[in-house]
């Protein structure tokens, strides 16, 4: 057998299966064995892999054992004259195998090939090719040297961008994403070390490799799309310390003594810098545009009053400073507290999500209005003036904010991006379908087939005249159909086309997704029909936070009168305060086997099941009820479940 391909997944299903698609077609004219290793995903990817690949050898685990003894457990069984180590957030190119193999035959010294990598919008990865990490690569790479001077021989050693990124060249290490590897080369040097959990494996492989007198190549003349980071986000502090920490055990395992002490030191210093770095990245990216909100909403309100005192009393004194500059704090932090309640501070930054968020502030600035004195009050019309002067403060900084992103003025902030697709008519009609039932963002301009059909009012023209289309229409979004297109000519035109802030997408063949990634910084997305749960959104999880603080509180006030109605009394007080520190939620998933495949949340005092008032349902049903409550969920559902089952609610 000539190549035993392994792929180790956790929790990837949908990139699993386009990779699987893919490494199927490049697998049609060699002998070859494919190997999933599933570290006990929770999202339905076994039951994938055995339903649509079952010529796959199917390895699931019922822990997460990391990356390299997954590895190694398909790597000892496997019988492959050569093997690949190959993530499942990557596709790679029909002839990819072939081309590679045969570089391996022709080349007796190469113990390990890689290829050369890009991200989801078609940029090259620098860490297709990288040198060791040596004291003097980490610092110049920690200091930002490397950065500032990339092709330096000296400085640029750590993705060694003095090396062209389309010549074949031996290099210090290959990335674990694709590393094709001898088998007896991996007998004589052993597998890859389990002291590693994520991240380093493939340092140390590639260090071992070279050590046993073996090159590591570099081959650019076959390339794969690597989505990156779908499992782990790399601003991530938990990231900084897994990656960094790997290093420390290279260092230990193949430097001196005193080498490797200098090297941990060297590191130790760069995990805390990265890790305070990423930390403040994400406080920053958190707290900005409400910062940015709250001072020009502030100051906008506090203008807006000396100009009505002006107006109404000729004087801007008419209100005491103390009450304007109070009461102008009050006003914007309401203001920005219904922001967040309408999800103006998740993705959906959208005119109608601002103008939500005020009138919900507007209506709790009401309420605290009707329980001041009439000494402290501003006059109303300040405060309808002010919440119109607030909604067109914080659309127009999330205009000005996209603008900035993306380099393109929006109106409606990229909610509908203009899309074609490519393939011919029969598939495109099933992508358009695709589309309108997973509810994408996407305003369709028409297609770009591969055959001629000058007849239908969507064509737009063949793919061969797909750059000037793209520039003629203002394309956005290109989705590409892998079941009419070679995945060579999809990667071809991710690097040629020279719009900037395109998003590529391609759906698999028969798949009911759509998959892609805009840049090497953003984990991989898609469009799915299979799962569309309201419930999987961080917002939505905030919002069902706050109903079970606010829902606590109420039945904690109003207590005496629901106590004649709750069956268990005195678990109904646990039940209020064990809600409120976070332990439980007020409504939750009915007990039924597809629990771990929904969003995961805290175990519930009552269940979709309880509203049905004693009606008894098959596990089928109550499997669907789960799956509906995510689907749909909304606060509204949690108080309708809630109030039809408070009986049961100290249970």
């Amino acid at each position: 057998m000539q190549l035993s391909v392994v792929i180790v997944n956790y929790n990837v299903k949908y990139f699993l299966e386009q990779a699987l698609h893919a490494v199927r077609k490049a697998c049609r004219d060699i002998s070859a064995e494919v190997f999933v290793v599933d570290n006990h995903s929770v999202d339905g990817s076994c039951e994938m892999v055995k339903n649509l690949f079952p010529e796959v050898i199917l390895i699931e685990n019922k822990i997460n054992y990391g990356f390299a003894k997954a590895n190694n457990q398909a790597i000892k069984i496997a019988k492959g004259k050569y093997i690949l180590l190959l993530n499942p957030d990557t596709v790679i190119e029909e002839d990819c195998f072939t081309k590679v193999i045969a570089f391996m035959e022709s080349t007796p010294d190469a113990g390990a090939v890689g290829v050369k990598m890009i991200d989801g919008s078609g940029k090259f990865l620098p860490e297709s090719k990288r040198g060791l990490p040596t004291p003097e690569v980490a610092f110049f790479k920690i200091s930002g040297l490397a950065a500032i001077f990339p092709k330096s021989r000296r400085f640029g050693k750590y993705h060694l961008g003095y090396l062209k990124q389309d010549e074949i060249n031996p290099v210090d290490v290959l990335a674990g994403a694709f590393m094709m590897i001898r088998h007896d080369v991996l007998k004589q040097v052993g597998l890859l070390d389990e002291d590693y959990f994520m991240y380093g494996e493939d340092i140390d492989l590639s260090f071992c490799i070279n050590k046993a007198g073996y090159k590591n190549y570099y081959f650019p003349e076959t390339t794969i799309i690597h989505y990156k980071g779908e499992s782990t986000k790399k601003t991530s502090v938990n990231f900084v310390f897994t990656f960094y920490n790997a290093m420390v055990i290279f260092a230990k395992k193949h430097y001196s003594q005193k080498l490797a002490r200098n090297f941990s030191a060297v590191i130790h210093i760069a995990i805390y810098l990265r890790a305070f770095a990423a930390l403040l990245t994400r406080i920053t990216s958190r707290i900005f545009i409400p910062l940015l909100d709250f001072t020009v909403i502030f100051t906008s309100l506090t203008l807006l009053v000396s100009f009505w005192s002006n107006l109404k009393y000729a004087t801007p004194l008419a209100y005491p400073s103390q009450v304007v500059y109070s009461n102008s704090l009050i006003y914007t932090v309401l203001w920005l507290l219904g922001l967040y309640l309408a999800g103006s501070y998740n993705k959906r930054k959208t005119f109608l999500s601002v103008a939500k968020g005020i009138a919900f502030g507007t209506l709790a600035i009401a309420v605290f209005y009707a329980f001041i004195d009439e000494q402290y009050r501003f006059s109303r019309a300040i405060i309808l003036l002010g919440a119109v002067a607030a909604i067109i403060d914080a659309y127009f900084i999330r205009v000005i904010l996209y603008w900035f992103k993306y380099g393109r003025l929006s109106l409606n902030m990229g909610s509908h991006l203009k899309t074609i697709i490519v393939g011919n008519k029969s598939e495109v009609e099933r992508v358009q379908d695709l589309l309108v039932k997973s509810k994408s963002k996407s305003d369709y301009l028409g297609y770009v087939s591969v055959e001629p059909n000058s007849e239908d009012s969507h064509y737009l023209g063949q793919v061969n005249q797909l750059t000037e289309i793209v520039s003629l229409f203002g394309v956005e979004e290109i989705i590409f159909c892998s079941k009419d297109l070679a995945a060579s000519r999809i990667i071809e035109w991710m690097g040629t086309i020279t719009q900037k802030d395109i998003m590529y997408k391609i759906v698999p063949e028969e798949s009911l997704f759509i998959i892609g990634s805009n840049n090497k910084n953003t984990p991989g997305d898609f469009y799915t029909i299979e799962i569309n749960l309201k419930l999987a959104k961080a917002f939505e999880q905030q919002k069902k936070r706050v109903f079970d603080i606010a829902a606590s509180f109420l039945m904690l006030l109003i207590s005496p009168i629901l106590i004649l109605f709750v069956k268990n009394k005195i678990n109904f007080f646990n039940n209020i305060f064990q809600v409120m520190s976070g332990q439980k939620t007020w409504v939750s998933y009915a007990m039924a086997d597809n629990i771990k495949l929904l969003p995961s949340i805290k175990s519930g005092v009552v269940s979709p099941l309880d509203a049905s008032r004693g009606r008894i349902y098959n596990p089928v049903t109550i499997q669907k009820l789960n799956f509906l409550y995510a689907k749909d969920y909304s606060v509204e559902k949690d108080l309708l479940i809630v109030m039809r089952s408070i009986r049961n609610c100290g249970n």
